[in-house]
């Protein structure tokens, strides 16, 4: 199994491209089930999540083509890959394909959309309710969809498809949000979804299906309206920068100093972010080929973060704020209101010597003066990369075990860094 070495202590310096977002080019690609025409999606990143929901596409008759590389395509050019599911095979998402991944849970509205049935394997370890899978099923029955669950599996009905109608989400629901979109796209008549999330990712689905024919409205802002359509088309359309991927990296060169430019990187996908990096000290400012972030000598100031749907602090972005203040000149607050379980890093960030303590969904971080090097174990993507964070401040040799997380995300992680002049390497063990 792989794992990573950092030899910290190393300031960053230089350029490093940004990906094309995984959460949003997930529901892209799921998208493709929509229509019997090609969806070809431009930035794809190359990520292991994005492998797998291939694998998942393709059981259901996905065909998919990847363009080769271009003479003058920039070294952090997304690829481009060609979807058609131009005759959808199987309704039948199984539960080792969905175990793996509980985004490919959102198929079930295409399908269910399209063929007027669909038998998805529930996410694995999600009981109905702890995440909003329950979000989900609802604004499907709210257009017409019979649905049972059977031996672990959602089943999904709509014989004379599905019809426009109200949906009203309790709380705020990236995922249902998307299956909303999806659904209501080739529903009969109008849908009015109240309470949606107004991330990024959202408008990009959206953007992605207004080209392909849909009739949407208020996509961005708490209330969506939806004018069913009879088919779909194919489309062309390009996946936003990853604004988690550039928060990432633009809190490890906080925590490191030096000067990087994000190319790529949108200030308007993450302003809350970086209203947050800018009063810990660090410079940052908006430029035409991305973001620059620069942090030279001065301390690091603590600062107190909320989580908060878009546009708030985004959860996906705790972990990374978290490692950034184990150094900070004081005492912060990060209190975690998203999801639950989600401060696992904290015991591993402990091992390096930060000082933390929770109180309910509160992390109360002591900053310190210095960090070492320690073996740590990762336990999910963006607590993973937090790791990697502090282990490029850390004194001496830090190893984070289990790295495949970190491959779910961040596309050439080691590289991009190593390219701004940390001393990071993958290890990988014989067979």
């Amino acid at each position: 199994m792989d794992r990573i070495r950092i030899v910290g202590g190393h300031k960053l310096s230089g350029v490093i491209p940004v990906s094309g977002a995984k959460n949003a080019a997930l529901p892209l690609m799921i998208a493709s089930l929509l229509t019997p025409e090609p969806l070809t999606l431009e930035n794809v990143p190359r990520l292991a999540d994005v492998r797998l929901l291939i694998r998942i596409l393709e059981n259901h008759g996905v065909d998919h083509a990847i363009d080769g590389k271009r003479t003058g395509d920039a070294p952090g050019a997304g690829q481009t890959i060609h979807f058609s599911a131009k005759n959808i095979v199987d309704t039948v998402a199984p539960y080792e394909l969905v175990s793996r991944m509980r985004a490919s849970f959102w198929v079930l509205a295409p399908l269910l959309a399209r063929m007027g049935e669909a038998r998805v394997s529930l996410p694995g370890g999600c009981a109905i309710g702890t995440r909003p899978v329950d979000l989900l099923l609802m604004a499907l029955e709210r257009l017409g969809a019979e649905i049972d669950i059977e031996s672990g599996y959602v089943v999904a009905r709509a014989p004379k498809g599905l019809r426009g109608g109200e949906i009203d989400f309790p709380k705020v629901t990236v995922g249902g949000t998307h299956t909303a979109l999806m659904a209501a796209a080739l529903a009969h008549g109008d849908t009015l979804i109240r309470n949606a999330a107004c991330e990024p990712e959202v408008t990009d689905l959206a953007a992605c299906l207004i080209a392909m024919g849909a009739k949407i409205s208020g996509a961005g802002t708490p209330t969506i309206e939806v004018q069913g359509v009879a088919s779909l088309h194919g489309a062309r359309h390009a996946v936003l920068p990853d604004r988690i991927e550039a928060g990432t990296y633009a809190m490890a060169v906080a925590m490191t100093g030096g000067d990087v430019l994000l190319e790529g990187a949108r200030a308007d996908l993450l302003q809350n972010a970086l209203d947050a990096l800018a009063r810990t000290g660090t410079t940052v400012t908006a430029e035409d080929a991305g973001l620059r972030i620069v942090r030279n000598g001065a301390g690091i100031a603590p600062v107190d973060v909320t989580t908060a749907p878009f546009p708030g602090f985004p959860t996906d972005l705790q972990a990374q704020f978290m490692g950034l203040m184990t150094r900070s000149e004081g005492v912060s607050r990060i209190t975690e209101t998203i999801f639950e379980n989600r401060f696992m890093h904290v015991q591993e960030l402990a091992r390096l010597g930060a000082r933390i303590r929770l109180d309910g969904d509160t992390a109360i971080v002591e900053g310190v003066r210095r960090l070492k090097g320690a073996p740590v174990m990762a336990t999910d993507l963006r607590a993973s990369v937090s790791l990697v964070i502090a282990g490029l401040a850390a004194e001496g040799d830090t190893t984070v075990h289990r790295v495949y997380h970190l491959d779910r995300g961040f596309e050439r992680l080691e590289q991009k860094l190593v390219a701004c002049g940390a001393q990071i390497e993958r290890i990988s063990d014989p067979g």
